[in-house]
């Protein structure tokens, strides 16, 4: 209600329903049906994989955990004398690993929102993380609750949005000794996809565990189940692994829940500045992950993360959307596919507005996760300045281009109906299809719906105003928040989660880090 006051100030109630282009496609996940491409040839992988056993077990990896560190120690890894200089022979991380699902499910609120993880199947989510968050209203300003609530929101309705990745915008108007108990609750209320909690320390991953559960309406024995809840295990590369996520990642571990264990290596910055050796790093910080993992609980679901990009070696700055992220992104897959194992990465870009940049960078991250075939694109709608803004526009943006890459996956058949040869005859020389049998009998489900797309000549479209993408979006965004219903939980579901959330907050919350 204070939001839409807030934009009713702004005009927004006058020139929302101005918007009558806006289709979208019928929600449902979709499966790559392409062969993926390959960067590099099986001899060049297989050199990738094994300089990266090569670096775990004589580099090793820096476990800041003391219990993570202890399971380790039990499974059979080399400990070193300070007790966190962790190595991993070859033959234990290839053993461990072997137990990791090749595919699973995670599930929503119902069967309808339940997404496949793995094989051809792939997965599109919000933005996550980001601190900041814009319109082209308000300009940029500091996450905050609402603005996270109504990200959530606009994930529910968009059909390309299969899970949540994460919290859009971090809601830093919130106390954050209990942040994590007020935004996953709200996410459980919102959204009935797919949910995800930060692994920061043990108690705030078993808060975001049980919340999932209880809005789920579901027993534990079920949740250890049916996977509910991602998170994402980043590395702190250059080969560490801090404490608080590890702590989270156990917590994943023992209930059966995926994490997604991702290092971030910038080629030049956090890795070496070839993509072949950022790949070796990412890829040796990624197995040590997923054998701990699979320490914890053998066969529990996890995901192979791939976040390898560039950097400006001027400035230092993160690059996104760029060639050599594309050519990493195509080649984790390789590599995820080896290991048989799931795989994430992101649709990311650089740019600082929802303009021409970021939608080409963006559509380069695309392409590269669907001729890769990754199976979980992270920040799939949304992210603008190399993550550390979310934009209301931008989720429109992805949403357009995302809807087209699923068309794209879903390529016309090739038969007897569909050669046309027949719709040629009927029309002959010198005529046009518009009223061709054949365009008729097939013209509401075989033209494209597009969301954005404005057909106008330059005449009409220039005296309507000349709306840019951007503008367009931003209408968009609005009537969509105006025609949001809220999936209500159950009376019970709903005053069980209250009382859950209410004795976490009375109880003082998490223990600190």
């Amino acid at each position: 209600s204070k939001f839409k006051s807030q934009n009713m100030r702004r005009g927004r109630s006058k020139n929302v329903r101005e918007v009558t282009n806006f289709q979208q496609a019928p929600y449902g996940q979709k499966k790559n049906p392409f062969q993926p491409m390959s960067i590099f040839s099986e001899d060049e992988i297989e050199a990738i994989h094994q300089a990266s056993l090569k670096v775990l077990c004589d580099t090793g990896m820096d476990i800041q955990s003391p219990r993570a560190v202890e399971i380790l120690k039990r499974e059979g890894a080399m400990i070193g004398s300070d007790g966190r200089r962790v190595r991993f022979d070859p033959d234990f991380v290839m053993e461990k690993i072997s137990t990791t699902p090749s595919e699973f499910t995670l599930h929503g609120r119902h069967k309808g929102r339940h997404v496949h993880v793995g094989g051809q199947s792939v997965i599109n989510t919000l933005v996550s993380s980001a601190p900041n968050v814009s319109d082209l209203d308000r300009g940029r300003i500091l996450g905050n609750f609402e603005d996270y609530s109504n990200l959530i929101k606009l994930g529910e309705i968009l059909n390309t949005v299969h899970a949540l990745g994460g919290y859009p915008v971090e809601p830093c108007d919130l106390d954050v000794s209990e942040r994590h108990l007020h935004a996953v609750s709200a996410a459980a209320r919102l959204s009935t996809k797919p949910l995800f909690g930060y692994a920061i320390g043990s108690e705030r991953m078993l808060d975001a565990i049980e919340i999932v559960r209880i809005g789920r309406g579901i027993d534990r024995e079920t949740l250890l189940k049916e996977p509910s809840i991602t998170t994402v295990v980043n590395a702190n590369s250059p080969l560490v692994y801090d404490k608080a996520l590890l702590e989270g990642a156990i917590e994943m571990a023992e209930h059966n829940q995926p994490v997604i264990y991702t290092p971030f290596t910038l080629a030049g910055a956090m890795a070496p500045i070839t993509v072949a050796g950022a790949l070796v790093q990412q890829n040796a910080e990624s197995l040590a992950g997923l054998a701990f993992h699979q320490c914890v609980n053998p066969g529990a679901p996890a995901i192979y993360g791939s976040f390898t990009s560039n950097v400006d070696m001027k400035s230092g700055s993160p690059a996104f959307g760029t060639p050599e992220y594309t050519q990493a992104t195509i080649a984790s897959g390789q590599l995820a596919r080896k290991y048989k194992i799931p795989l994430r990465a992101s649709n990311a870009n650089a740019s600082n507005a929802p303009d021409e940049q970021s939608v080409y960078e963006s559509q380069m991250s695309l392409w590269a996760c669907l001729l890769g075939q990754v199976n979980f694109i992270l920040h799939g709608h949304g992210w603008i300045e190399g993550g550390l803004c979310a934009s209301y526009e931008k989720v429109i943006l992805d949403a357009e281009m995302n809807q087209m890459m699923e068309a794209f996956l879903m390529p016309s058949p090739v038969n007897s109906d569909t050669l046309g040869v027949e719709a040629i005859a009927e029309v002959g020389p010198a005529s046009h299809f518009f009223a061709a049998q054949q365009t008729l009998d097939r013209y509401e489900t075989e033209h494209y719906n597009p969301m954005l797309s404005d057909w106008r000549n330059f005449e009409s479209w220039r005296d309507a105003g000349s709306e840019t993408a951007s503008q367009r979006a931003n209408k968009i965004w609005k009537q969509l928040l105006d025609d949001y219903k809220e999936p209500k939980l159950a009376p019970e579901v709903e005053e069980e989660l209250s009382g859950f959330v209410e004795k976490r907050v009375s109880d003082g919350e998490a223990a600190p880090l």
